[in-house]
């Protein structure tokens, strides 16, 4: 069925329950949930989209940016939400390649975006503010507040969520109705969701974790969410004893640890703590646990699938570990030649689900080239179960960065930097972070004139030629010169020898 269709199945009874409390006390009920997202389906349609048309979001964090998703799903579109963050070349990218029937972009970008518009051949613009002001929001104000769910197969796309490699450009994961219903009904069992849980939601809806993970079990959960615009270390603390379940990354935990107030008594309240998105590191396990008593739950998943494993909520939580297959989930740990490994091997992890998405948006070759002849995707990562069936993530088989929780890809970056004056060529890398996870690290090598470096080139002068040209959470933290980059027998670059050389 529609997607929305199975969320609504489980909203209460009662309509002006409570579904998202905002920052300002103002809350919006599950019954205002049902008519505002019904004017939105309502402008989709008189736009003239049809299903399976894409809609573009470029947008900051708001109960009407969620609210748009949700008629997007009722109407049969596609919902392509991408980072605020992003730059106007990274967007005409994704734009060119989705050509979506509407683009709804930030009050303040509406210029540019209606500039990419015209350049791209697409139909519409609309904007959209933090404060849920905007031409879209006023034109959705004038629609109906009833809508007939479009009915959508369970193969239909619901969503296109562009992730990439370390090489070539970016790849759009189409997401079904069944990918996201599977995840979402396993989490919301697996996590053990109750009538009286409260989500303090503090993750950015442009991005699996806090769109579809986190959201959509509170959905189906029927409960509240304190929908916050973005992380605050110290307001999170302060909302904690008004919550009993809350989902981060690595960098919310290692930034809570930092705050004096973290006690037992100021997590008295919380059932659960959930961290993805990035390796969370021991230590942070460790120390979370001493200071509030509660074993951060850790899970690992991707664009292309959702969830894919999961610690227990009953039963060890493992540092270092992601946890055992969700149910539904089938996960090996397989050689080079592709055949399974024993506990304690490493090799490369695959998956195979009903959550796994069908394939990249108009990239056959690249969706042949994910998947294995018997159906498992290849997640181009390297891990190891354990003799309990644990899974233990120690590498990628690509060089992608995760840095606070957001995929950053090398080869991106390098284009960049090699064309910058001074530059001969460079390596970009991440290195261990105790607040980002990963750091994005660039190893440059100066361009020469004989003996002599022929720009006089500082990682500040580097930095501050990439300001705006990508989006800032891929800057460069650390810039290294070096006189060649290090190079195996085929030429190509040794990143695992630069990573040892400058992770001290």
């Amino acid at each position: 069925m529609n997607l929305y269709s199975l969320l609504a199945s489980r909203f209460p009874a009662a309509p002006d329950a409570p579904c998202l409390i905002l920052p300002d006390g103002r809350r919006v009920s599950y019954g205002e949930l049902e008519r505002r997202s019904a004017q939105y389906a309502h402008l989709l349609v008189e736009t003239g989209l049809a299903p399976g048309d894409r809609v573009a979001a470029q947008v900051e964090k708001s109960a009407e940016a969620l609210l748009l998703y949700l008629g997007c799903l009722r109407a049969g579109c596609v919902f392509l939400p991408l980072n605020p963050a992003y730059t106007r070349s990274e967007m005409a990218y994704f734009l060119d390649d989705a050509q979506p029937g509407l683009f709804v972009c930030a009050p303040e970008r509406f210029e540019e975006a209606q500039e990419l518009a015209w350049a791209c051949r697409l139909p519409e613009v609309h904007n959209l503010g933090v404060d849920g002001a905007g031409s879209l929001s006023a034109t959705a104000a004038r629609m109906p507040t009833d809508f007939a769910v479009i009915a959508r197969d369970d193969a239909d796309p619901a969503a296109l969520i562009y992730t990439s490699g370390t090489t070539g450009r970016s790849k759009g994961a189409v997401l079904s109705h069944r990918n996201l219903a599977v995840n979402a009904l396993t989490l919301r069992d697996y996590w053990g969701f109750r009538p009286d849980d409260t989500l303090l939601h503090m993750l950015p809806i442009f991005h699996v974790h806090g769109l579809f993970i986190a959201t959509h079990c509170m959905l189906l959960n029927g409960g509240p969410m304190l929908f916050e615009p973005k992380f605050d270390a110290a307001r999170a603390l302060r909302l904690l004893p008004e919550a009993t379940v809350f989902m981060g990354v690595p960098t919310y935990y290692t930034r809570l640890l930092q705050e004096k107030g973290l006690t037992p008594d100021a997590a008295a309240r919380m059932r659960l703590f959930i961290s993805g998105s990035a390796p969370l590191l021991p230590e942070t396990f460790a120390a979370f646990r001493a200071r509030t008593g509660h074993a951060i739950l850790e899970r690992y998943g991707m664009s292309e699938g959702g969830m894919f494993a999961s610690n227990p909520l009953d039963g060890e939580r493992r540092a270092g570990t992601v946890g055992l297959p969700l149910p539904g989930t089938e996960l090996r740990v397989v050689d080079d030649a592709e055949q399974p490994l024993p506990p304690g091997a490493i090799g490369q992890v695959q998956a195979r689900g009903d959550n796994i998405f069908a394939g990249y948006w108009r990239m056959p070759e690249k969706t042949r080239q994910a998947f294995t002849p018997d159906g498992f995707f290849r997640t181009g990562d390297l891990g190891r179960f354990d003799t309990d069936g644990y899974l233990a993530l120690v590498g990628r088989s690509t060089d992608l960065i995760i840095s606070g929780g957001l995929n950053v890809y090398p080869k991106e970056i390098e284009e960049i930097i090699d064309a910058l004056p001074g530059v001969a060529e460079s390596a970009v890398i991440g290195l261990p972070h105790p607040d980002f996870g990963e750091a994005v690290t660039a190893v440059v090598v100066r361009e020469r004139n004989g003996d002599r470096i022929a720009e006089p080139l500082s990682a500040e002068t580097l930095i501050a030629a990439m300001k705006g040209r990508i989006a800032g959470f891929k800057l460069p933290k650390n810039v290294f010169f070096v006189d060649d980059l290090p190079r195996n027998a085929m030429g190509k670059v040794q990143k695992n020898l630069l990573r040892q050389r400058f992770s001290s």
